[in-house]
């Protein structure tokens, strides 16, 4: 059972007190509607899934919100998508795509989460942002090493993308607790990302993760996620620094130690998850519209509105 903070315990160890009401609507209670949503997802569209692009610096947590999100989906603690601790510099340095898979073998859930290298300071350094934009149009195949110095192989370049390997929902994952020490170098790719994603119509969202390790008071309970004043703080900066309005910033904690899911991180979860779901499906529909009759410059507009 959590444990409730007074308002004097609060102060005492934190310095400033939880605000009086959460300043956003909060998931809690709602867990088995969010999963019910997103276990019963199918793409109004031709299009086979979903598929949402991971970006961030290293050990933001992308590879962690994929297991995370596998873990909320089916009841228990997975590791497919291998992550790291404590790295300087990026684990994943492969373009790889993971599907969740349903309670039947052989069945998945129609959503696929593509995992990219960190995105780190400087040039010839992580993920590059041409790459990244390669990967948007679909254009690049699993298994293309990051950073090699050379643009993809013939093996790797999908030179006529189809919808089901174009991006259609991008996501920076971005840890709380690094927030102050990322430099503006990192922020400027980031950046460079999101106007390339902008130019596609592509939506976009944040993930703040390792909300535990930034503030004390919400790794007693997550319940203080929405009436922290400095983790509301911390979101304020994400979006000025990377141009995400806060409506579509989500705080996650990700599954790290534990060895069962938890409702609380549950429900975070699955809530970004369903507004992932919802800007994907509105772009989804809006491609699906332009093909049919041409006014692909319209529908590119409509997206911009949720970026």
């Amino acid at each position: 059972m959590d444990y409730i903070w007074s308002a004097w315990e609060y102060i005492r160890w934190f310095g400033k007190p939880p605000l009086k009401q959460p300043w956003r609507d909060v998931p809690w209670g709602r867990r088995r509607e969010n999963l019910q949503r997103v276990k019963d997802y199918q793409p109004h569209s031709e299009a086979q899934h979903l598929r949402v692009l991971l970006h961030g610096p290293p050990g933001s947590g992308k590879s962690s919100f994929i297991n995370s999100v596998d873990s909320a989906l089916r009841g228990k603690t997975t590791t497919r998508a291998l992550a790291a601790t404590a790295y300087d510099c990026s684990f994943t340095n492969t373009y790889n795509s993971f599907r969740i898979q349903r309670d039947r073998p052989g069945s998945h859930y129609p959503l696929v989460f593509s995992d990219t290298m960190g995105i780190e300071r400087g040039s010839g350094t992580g993920a590059e942002v041409n790459e990244i934009k390669l990967i948007l149009e679909g254009r690049i195949r699993e298994g293309f090493k990051f950073n090699s110095g050379s643009p993809p192989s013939a093996q790797f370049y999908n030179a006529n993308p189809t919808i089901n390997d174009k991006v259609h929902v991008l996501v920076c994952v971005i840890p709380a607790s690094m927030l102050d020490l990322m430099d503006e170098r990192s922020f400027r790719k980031i950046k460079d990302v999101r106007d390339d994603a902008s130019e596609l119509g592509i939506p976009q969202v944040a993930i703040l993760t390792k909300i535990d390790e930034a503030c004390n008071v919400v790794q007693y309970s997550l319940q203080y996620v929405y009436r922290s004043y400095w983790l509301k703080k911390q979101m304020e900066k994400v979006s000025v620094m990377t141009g995400i309005p806060m409506h579509c910033i989500f705080p996650v904690r990700n599954y790290s130690s534990e060895i069962e899911t938890d409702d609380d991180m549950d429900s975070l979860i699955l809530s970004a998850m369903r507004k992932i779901i919802d800007y994907g499906e509105d772009f989804l529909n809006d491609q699906c519209a332009a093909g049919d009759d041409g006014t692909q410059e319209i529908a590119l507009n409509q997206n911009m509105e949720h970026a």
